[in-house]
């Protein structure tokens, strides 16, 4: 009996814990409310299966118990539980994919009208890039990486002479315009993720991987990175700061191209 109340106290725990928790996301601030939909149905999915699961234990438990002079009937099969469990658990499998699948085609059909923000990582700091006035981002390799040119800019790419270098790990966007994420690393694996934004992504040296989103509110957010990238992992940590498009606009002309800061440092790229 022991065993039984053990049981039933962890499920009653459990939902207790659940609904009377003080921790939960920090409020959204970006479009994916599909991210936090989906993980509440995988979330009670489980939750129910987790509760009719140690239920079901301690009734087996306690209906089965050991009584002096009783003696198990072996039964090796049976069809019409089988097909049950079975079937049951195809469903709730489907149910926990399905809304995950979608929001997957979602997370990866980027907007037309998307504006593109690369974010480059290294160890243990933040850097941006984005496109100039012709509105493209410029070759880049890591390959190219100098002192002078920390982001590997190709120097012989008219494209990318243009390009705005935000260094120091404060990113500014405007509110309401979606945003193409391209993420490049240029040492080891680093994860660029904001919590209220939901959405992240992997950044892998010798790749550049991407996702997308939309600031729906202004504020300041904190840059984490998801990813253990070595001794100073911890304070690998940036801000994007969401405001409304005058504020962005006046940002956006305080900053230098890659011409600029070539300039600065007495080195001019060569012009095609």
């Amino acid at each position: 009996m022991a065993v039984v109340l053990i049981l039933v106290l962890i499920v009653v725990g459990s939902v207790l814990f659940h609904v009377l928790s003080p921790w939960w996301w920090t409020p959204i601030a970006s479009n994916w409310t599909y991210i936090d939909t989906t993980l509440v149905i995988t979330f009670w999915i489980t939750g129910i299966v987790f509760v009719a699961v140690v239920s079901f234990m301690a009734y087996c438990v306690f209906r089965f118990r050991h009584k002096p002079g009783n003696r198990a009937h072996y039964e090796p099969e049976n069809r019409r539980l089988e097909l049950l469990l079975g079937g049951g658990t195809a469903l709730g499998v489907a149910a926990m994919l399905a809304p995950g699948l979608i929001v997957w085609n979602q997370f990866i059909t980027v907007p037309a009208d998307a504006a593109s923000v690369e974010v480059v990582s290294q160890q243990w700091l933040w850097s941006f890039r984005l496109p100039g006035a012709d509105g493209k981002l410029g070759r880049a390799e890591t390959g190219d990486v100098t002192p002078e040119n920390p982001l590997g800019l190709d120097k012989n790419d008219a494209s990318g002479l243009d390009d705005v270098i935000i260094e120091g790990g404060e990113l500014h966007l405007p509110i309401g315009k979606p945003v193409h994420i391209l993420l490049r690393s240029v040492d080891v694996l680093h994860d660029f993720y904001v919590p209220e934004f939901r959405a992240k992504m992997d950044m892998i040296p010798g790749m550049i991987t991407y996702f997308w989103f939309t600031p729906t509110r202004t504020g300041t957010f904190d840059i984490l990175c998801a990813e253990l990238c070595g001794v100073g992992h911890g304070q690998m940590r940036g801000t994007v700061v969401v405001e409304e498009d005058a504020d962005y606009q006046t940002w956006l002309g305080q900053q230098q191209t890659f011409t600029q800061l070539t300039a600065s440092s007495g080195e001019m790229p060569p012009a095609n």
